[in-house]
């Protein structure tokens, strides 16, 4: 047998309920992999527990004291790119969404989700994965694609490859490595090896910020991204 990974996902809970906050712990640490480092009851705290503690994942909610949950993102992302944002919260608002995403979240969740989609989306969050619902996906990347002509002084640290756009298109048709490697007929550590090469490139940490810079700057369009799935 290989050997299994015991190191666990570091988490900080940023929400100003008391209630919500500890029950949202209470729920992750039942997670053999998981362990909640420190909780935030406002923006400022969550950003200087992520400045100290460096965690693997802020799970941020977005009205918070003292620093909203969008300025608190941002901030975390300037100081510490390496840390993934991902956003619990009850505001399901296109312009919230288009603003957390443009700050660097990795990722959205609503507060109506069930207990076992909020662990799967930390996982996917810490795995690189997106985590973003298709019907305000859509919406909100259309907005960013539209705002991209402003955005041109974001520039891509190194130049991607033919090989490597072609892999970010279909990280944004919302494959996961193991369909992009039956795909392109890789094995998933080679496409695990393009992934953590396109981060490293465009300077991101998951796959919705890589997604966010590629249309920012047009290494991607539009038409790479899904088409939402009417709601019955």
């Amino acid at each position: 047998m290989g050997n299994i990974s015991t190191e666990k996902i570091k988490i900080i809970v940023a929400d100003d309920h008391t209630v919500l906050r500890e029950g949202t712990r209470k729920v992750l640490e039942e997670e053999p992999d998981m362990e909640v480092v420190a909780e935030a009851w406002d923006g400022e705290e969550a950003v200087r527990l992520a400045t100290e503690l460096k965690p693997n994942i802020v799970l941020m909610d977005i009205a918070m004291p003292k620093l909203d949950g969008i300025e608190a993102t941002k901030q975390i992302k300037h100081v510490c790119p390496d840390v993934n944002v991902l956003i619990l919260s009850a505001h399901d608002d296109d312009q919230f969404v288009f603003k957390l995403l443009q700050a660097g979240a990795a990722g959205y969740l609503l507060k109506t989700v069930h207990t076992q989609e909020l662990v799967s989306g930390v996982r996917a969050v810490y795995q690189g994965e997106s985590v973003l619902h298709p019907t305000i996906a859509r919406k909100v990347l259309s907005r960013i694609a539209m705002t991209s002509g402003k955005l041109s002084n974001m520039a891509i640290p190194g130049e991607l490859t033919e090989r490597e756009i072609g892999l970010l298109k279909l990280m944004t048709r919302g494959l996961t490595n193991k369909e992009i490697a039956s795909e392109l007929g890789l094995s998933i550590r080679t496409v695990q090896g393009h992934v953590a090469q396109i981060f490293n490139k465009m300077g991101v940490s998951s796959r919705t910020e890589a997604v966010v810079r590629g249309l920012q700057k047009g290494c991607i369009t539009l038409e790479d991204v899904p088409q939402a799935t009417p709601e019955v």
